[in-house]
């Protein structure tokens, strides 16, 4: 299953202009540990989320929102 925390992730601290090894360094991961986690080659424990969250200074609702389609029908 596809991690719904990691392109929320990438678009914080893309919209915050921050560097991801920066991100990572702040929540205390390697730079390849971080990595490895936003292209689901790690997964995203509840405790990295706590990590991730603190380092993006966003609370734990931007990390797992869901972006819904308008579709027609």
């Amino acid at each position: 299953m596809k991690s719904i925390v990691a392109p929320n992730v990438e678009e914080i601290i893309t919209r915050k202009c921050l560097k991801q090894s920066a991100v990572a360094e702040k929540a205390g991961y390697s730079k390849q540990q971080f990595n490895d986690m936003l292209r689901g080659r790690k997964v995203i424990r509840d405790t990295d989320v706590l990590k991730i969250m603190l380092a993006l200074e966003v609370d734990a609702n931007e990390l797992f929102k869901v972006v819904q389609e308008v579709g027609g029908g």
